[in-house]
């Protein structure tokens, strides 16, 4: 197959297939974890879980290395001596080019990659160290890097002679553990470009598979080494592995690849070492590469619920699903999941209440199919508070709410009115729940003491509300918030245990109080006498209600001085008392209340950062977005009229984009589709120009008379949108 031309020269190794189908037969109950889980990491980050296990109710937390992985390493066998350098290869490389004699390169090659041990020869910084830690892989990252550069601009036959030399290497006999030469091999033939191309994926498969398939000792050594790699090439390899996923899920030729049934592990041990770099990408701050280049937007168009369902009832069996590794599913499919989840929770409830009534022998009605609150805007906190106390077995009922002493019917724009105006009271400085710092634009816990603190419940369960029913949310909390809310994600059983309490850092304490991180940070970097010329103790003062308050850090604080030696654990403590401890009932409540609604397994799915999109949408407001994705009734796009409004809309400030959001949406935010998802639709009303516009939130609609010129327009517009507080029927 491999002699056939360029065309095919790549496409058919049934043999290659058979033979190592049969040593991994004989191997693969052995040796296919079906879970990958990274050991702790010694003196740094610990690895965040590769493989997510729904039946655990809880994320993952990484053990400590085994004893029996901590054996003394296999003895390395001897590496063949060569001496090629980058100018050197260079040179040929320059020499082939111009005489059109590829002799030289194709020797280099074909030696190069014919097994793993000519693999480290070449590579490896210095054959004659073991280079057996985390710390350093040993490979000559720049001379991988030239040889794989111009490995695309030689003739065919040198790069069929690459992926032959792989295929000896995949091929080869293993007995006992692999070398850490095996895992470095793994690790730069990962990076050949080579395996971009689809004819080539049959090969890639299979080293996919003996990836996948090694200990998690050695996956332990793989991630550390892959974090070393550079953005540019890290970027490659996880962009190849998601389009190696694509295409095996929908490809552009499906004669090119064996059928599906044959090769059902493709897809999970691609999967499985995506995992590992994106393990990689987690242990650096900041990260390599965005947690979002690891989406797969592919994923949004197959059935996700039916990955979800098997992930809650199989949880890490050998059935795979993607849910198992939440970071390659894009925030957009899994809002899908959330949603349909909340619709199938809210079906269930409302079928039990039905069933319910007609068991009593009483006549049913529309009403107890909903979560139905009645609210006065003149007692919007307290009538709240009521209704959601009242009605706890609703909550995960349709929200459905009525303003007395308004005609409004709720099809969606009183609920978004409704969450705007409560949270709007809730979080003002005055109400004194919440303390806005503004170095930062965000809004923290107060950390003042109260006997109740259901206030902060019923914030929670605005939030879980607004989740639950697609709404999104004007809150300004810092992405410390979300950390804490998905700590754990599930609810535990036993109420004894600790809830929203999280790893936090300085660099959490910088977002939201910016001024007293930097203070912090000036006392760790400080070259003086810190005892001498602090004067501190591990104790700190809080004024609450105007009384200083003191608390001890530690046990007897008070008494013991802040020194050079001791000054980074009394940081630690110090942040974690302002972020966890001294806020621990208030933060509660607010768990407790957000939970109370969005219990859900599909909130192990999420990142802080997917919880904070999901209940704010984003800020950021594309107009040109919005008028692409726009519809009309009773207009064109070239009317006169429409032309005047967005001529008019796009010079507006930011201020007055908001407004107009808020006025035709019921929101200000986008959600997480972005402008795209909002339906925006603008219609004809046949009314007097001497009218304002008018809003139909509950279906994102604006109804827009045809003003004559665009000075009449802007000046109806900004009115309308200025004043757009409380509902009426015409």
């Amino acid at each position: 197959g491999l002699e056939e031309g360029a065309k095919n020269q790549f496409s058919t190794f049934s043999n290659f297939i058979t033979t190592i189908n049969q040593k991994k037969e004989g191997i693969g109950n052995r040796n296919s974890p079906t879970q990958l889980v990274i050991p702790n990491i010694k003196n740094g980050r610990d690895l965040p879980p590769l493989c997510l296990d729904v039946r655990q109710k809880q994320r993952m937390s990484i053990d400590t290395l085994p004893h029996d992985l901590k054996a003394p390493f296999p003895p390395e066998p001897s590496l063949p001596i060569r001496t090629k350098t980058v100018k050197v290869f260079q040179d040929d490389m320059e020499k082939s080019k111009a005489s059109g004699d590829w002799k030289a390169v194709h020797n280099f090659y074909s030696t190069t990659f014919d097994s793993f041990l000519e693999i480290n020869a070449a590579f490896k910084k210095d054959t004659n160290s073991p280079f057996n830690t985390i710390e350093d892989s040993g490979i000559d990252a720049k001379f991988v890097n030239v040889v794989y550069d111009a490995l695309l601009n030689t003739p065919q036959d040198v790069q069929k002679s690459v992926l032959k030399g792989i295929i000896n290497g995949l091929l080869q006999e293993w007995t006992g553990p692999r070398t850490k030469d095996d895992l470095r091999a793994y690790c730069i033939l990962l990076q050949n470009p080579q395996f971009s191309n689809t004819s080539t994926y049959v090969i890639y498969a299979h080293l996919l598979r003996q990836i996948a398939a090694l200990t998690e000792a050695d996956h332990h050594f793989l991630v550390h080494w892959s974090k070393k790699i550079s953005q540019k090439r890290f970027k490659q390899v996880v962009d190849r592995l998601l389009q190696f996923i694509s295409l095996r899920l929908f490809p552009a030729k499906p004669e090119e690849f064996p059928p599906m049934v044959k090769c059902t592990w493709w897809i999970p041990s691609a999967t499985k070492v995506l995992a590992l770099f994106n393990a990689a990408n987690s242990l650096i701050s900041p990260p390599i590469i965005s947690y979002t280049d690891f989406y797969n937007s592919t994923l949004d168009h197959i059935d996700l619920m039916e990955e979800y369902h098997n992930w809650q009832c199989y949880g890490n069996s050998h059935r795979f699903s993607f849910c198992q590794y939440p970071f390659i599913i894009s925030i957009a499919a899994k809002k899908v999941i959330i949603q349909r989840d909340s619709e199938q929770q809210m079906i269930s409830v409302a079928r039990q209440s039905l069933v319910d009534k007609v068991s009593r022998r009483q006549k049913p009605d529309m009403n107890m199919l909903f979560l139905n609150v009645k609210v006065r805007r003149t007692h919007l906190v307290s009538d709240s508070l009521d209704e959601l106390a009242r009605k706890k077995a609703d909550l995960k009922k349709k929200l459905k709410v009525t303003f007395v002493g308004e005609a409004g019917l709720d099809m969606g724009g009183l609920t978004k009115e409704w969450f705007l105006l409560l949270i709007r009271q809730i979080f003002h400085p005055d109400y004194g729940m919440f303390t806005y710092h503004k170095d930062s634009h965000c809004h923290w816990f107060s950390s003042f003491k109260c006997d109740n603190y259901s206030e902060f419940r019923l914030v929670g369960a605005l939030m879980g509300l607004a989740v639950y029913n697609s709404i999104t949310l004007d809150i300004r909390f810092p992405p410390c918030c979300y950390k804490k809310l998905l700590s754990p994600p599930i609810v535990p059983c036993d109420h004894n245990t600790l809830v929203g309490i999280c790893g936090v850092t300085l660099d959490d304490l910088f977002q939201i109080m910016p001024e007293l991180a930097h203070g912090l940070s000036e006392l760790l970097s400080y070259e003086g006498n810190v005892e001498e010329d602090f004067y501190s103790t591990f104790q700190v003062f809080q004024e609450e209600f105007g009384v200083i308050k003191s608390y001890n850090l530690k046990p007897n604080g008070d008494k013991i001085p802040v020194t050079n030696r001791n000054r980074k654990e009394y940081v630690q403590l110090y942040v974690d008392f302002l972020l966890n401890k001294s806020i621990y009932k208030q933060f509660a409540a607010f768990y407790y209340g957000f939970h109370s609604v969005c219990a859900s397994y599909a909130l192990l799915l999420l990142r802080p950062e997917e919880v904070e999109i999901l209940v704010c949408g984003s800020p950021e407001l594309d107009m040109s977005a919005l008028q692409r994705s726009t519809q009309y009734e009773g207009y064109q796009k070239t009317d006169l009229t429409i032309r005047y409004f967005w001529d008019v809309v796009l010079g507006f400030s930011l201020d007055l984009q908001k407004k107009l959001l808020h006025f035709a949406t019921g929101s200000d935010r986008v959600p997480v589709g972005g402008m795209a998802d909002l339906n925006f639709k603008i219609s004809k009303s046949e009314t007097s120009t001497n009218w304002l516009p008018v809003a139909h939130t509950c279906f994102n609609q604006l109804c827009l008379p045809p003003y004559k010129n665009k000075k009449e327009l802007k000046q109806k517009l900004i009115i309308g949108i200025s004043n757009a507080e409380g509902f009426g029927l015409e």
